[in-house]
């Protein structure tokens, strides 16, 4: 029996064809790494040193941020750091490597970027704005009580 995909299939597809492009784009330019390891590589360069921060500055969950920083760790990119401020806590900091690394990668970003915006012209639809007014919809009203709502006109 088909069926059509709903969003939440619609969205996981389309992120995998936009990682598997991407990581492609990697092997051929040589580079050992994955598309997952990118909201941890922005975030850090924007000024990120926490897992809480990297989570906050990609608004991706804390244990994908984790599992991606244990990665990187394990790959050489990243290593921890006791904070100066607080010895307990630890901050994430890119290795030689790491930095090495992303020196690469952000001229790559801005290709990304351009790609992003061919695809959308090719579309004829916004999808970052689209997507960025969906998330900012669902954080004032999460889909647990839209759905709640809907079933609410049914009974």
């Amino acid at each position: 029996m088909k069926h059509a995909a709903g969003l939440g299939e619609l969205l996981r597809y389309t992120a995998e064809l936009v990682d598997q492009g991407a990581e492609q784009v990697y092997r051929d330019m040589g580079l050992n790494y994955r598309a997952r390891y990118t909201p941890v590589m922005r975030a850090l360069a924007g000024g990120a040193r926490t897992v809480g921060e990297i989570t906050e500055a990609s608004r991706l969950t804390q244990g994908a941020i984790s599992q991606t920083v244990g990665l990187m760790i394990e790959q050489g990119l990243l290593r921890r750091q006791p904070m100066a401020e607080d010895a307990r806590k630890s901050a994430l900091v890119l290795t030689a490597e790491g930095q090495a690394l992303l020196r690469r990668l952000e001229p790559h970003w801005s290709l990304i970027f351009e790609a992003i915006g061919r695809l959308e012209t090719e579309i004829g639809h916004p999808l970052l704005d689209a997507l960025e007014a969906t998330a900012r919809a669902l954080e004032q009203r999460d889909f647990a009580q839209r759905l709640t709502d809907v079933r609410g006109l049914h009974q």
